[in-house]
């Protein structure tokens, strides 16, 4: 029951024919990631989901499919397209947005802050092994006390000799339980910083946070640094400021922006196939105004949404995008997605509060997406500076 588009008319899948904007090698890599979710994912996801479990095995099988940063050059990453990699998340993310998290977390937060800010050696050190799988990353930003506003953390990475030592906590840091390497921003007398820590490294210490009602497929931590000390090597030589991190989470909002749409589209293709075989009144219930309404919205705003998506992602592609054009994309399709997934849930009565059909499962996941990133409001302060040129964070 999780996943039945039989019978459904093409135009009911994509009524704006918006594949024909994609070259054929685009949709021969969205195929691949949706063929790999098929036989991967769907099968087990209501056990994983259930259990609270992330299946690590995972790691290696997403290396061998190349999308872990796979929009990233060298090191043994595939090198793809920004729609490519958008792409990737929206089928991934139809499957469960904690697996799409964990190609994000590992690809656009980690890998990319290597990628971008690490000196030669530290990325022949971790990217090879991350892109295959082998290595897992987390992103420690946030914490306890300073989630939208990174810049009052409280971490702190003072120099004693020729070492680094860090102390503080981060918490909703994805992988950090199952990571080899850390990347921890700190504050120090120049600033704000980034190191990459190995997370055996003596004072840091992991925590899963459970029980959650939604991500429950993915792990989130908190983590506690207690005099850590490291070399001068870890170091991410060119970040400097807040300007690495967010760079990061531009990264990771821009893959948001093409996921949701992956689970806004799985709960309205569940929706409409029961709706098509689900009698009352001696009817299928898709014969029903109300019901056709509501399909009708959802097609509107997943068709809106991957137009926007695509032309982000061609303007990311071209080198002409800008952070608060992320935010647009973030904002909208996630909001969306969100409504889209609980409209569908109404289609399906009762039986929509069971793990046997998607649309449920998909709206809880997408509580923790919408908050991640940036919350609704921080990027609608985002848009808002845009717009009239005046700062309302302050």
């Amino acid at each position: 029951m999780t996943k039945s588009t039989d019978g459904i008319a093409a135009i009911a899948v994509d009524y704006l024919n918006v594949d024909s904007l994609f070259a054929a090698e685009e949709l021969e890599l969205r195929d691949q990631v949706r063929g790999f979710v098929d036989a991967r994912i769907r099968p087990n996801i209501n056990a994983w989901y259930e259990a609270a479990h992330f299946p690590r095995e995972l790691a290696r099988e997403l290396g061998e499919l190349r999308v872990l940063g796979m929009h990233l050059d060298g090191y043994g990453c595939a090198g793809r397209s920004a729609v490519e990699y958008g792409l990737a998340m929206l089928e991934l993310e139809a499957g469960d947005s904690g697996l799409r998290t964990f190609a994000s977390v590992q690809g656009s937060l980690t890998m990319s802050a290597i990628h971008k800010f690490g000196s030669k050696a530290q990325k022949e050190r971790w990217l090879p092994g991350m892109a295959k799988g082998e290595l897992i990353g987390c992103f420690g930003l946030t914490e306890p006390e300073a989630g939208s506003d990174p810049a009052q953390m409280q971490t702190l990475a003072r120099l004693d000799g020729d070492e680094w030592v860090l102390d503080g906590a981060k918490r909703w840091i994805g992988l950090a339980s199952i990571a080899d390497i850390a990347v921890i921003w700190a504050k120090t007398e120049d600033g704000i910083r980034g190191f990459l820590v190995p997370t055996s490294t003596p004072g840091f210490t992991s925590t899963v946070i459970e029980p959650k009602l939604g991500m429950r497929a993915s792990i989130q931590c908190d983590i506690a640094l207690d005099g850590v000390r490291l070399g001068s090597e870890s170091l991410l030589p060119d970040a400097t400021g807040l300007r690495g991190p967010l760079a990061c989470l531009n990264e990771a909002r821009y893959g948001i922006m093409w996921g949701a749409l992956g689970a806004a589209r799985d709960s309205y293709e569940v929706a409409l196939a029961y709706a098509l075989r689900r009698r009352q009144f001696d009817r299928p219930i898709a014969s029903f105004q109300l019901t056709q309404q509501k399909l009708v919205d959802m097609v509107l705003e997943i068709q809106k949404g991957l137009l926007v998506a695509v032309h982000t992602g061609r303007q990311k592609d071209a080198g002409t995008l800008r952070p608060e054009q992320i935010s647009f994309g973030k904002l909208n399709n996630v909001r969306e997605a969100i409504a889209i997934c609980r409209e569908a849930r109404t289609l399906l009565g009762g039986n929509g509060i069971t793990l046997d059909y998607t649309p449920m499962r998909h709206a809880n996941n997408l509580e923790a997406v919408r908050t991640y990133e940036g919350t609704d409001e921080v990027h609608t302060l985002i848009m808002g500076r845009a717009i009239t040129e005046i700062p309302a964070f302050a």
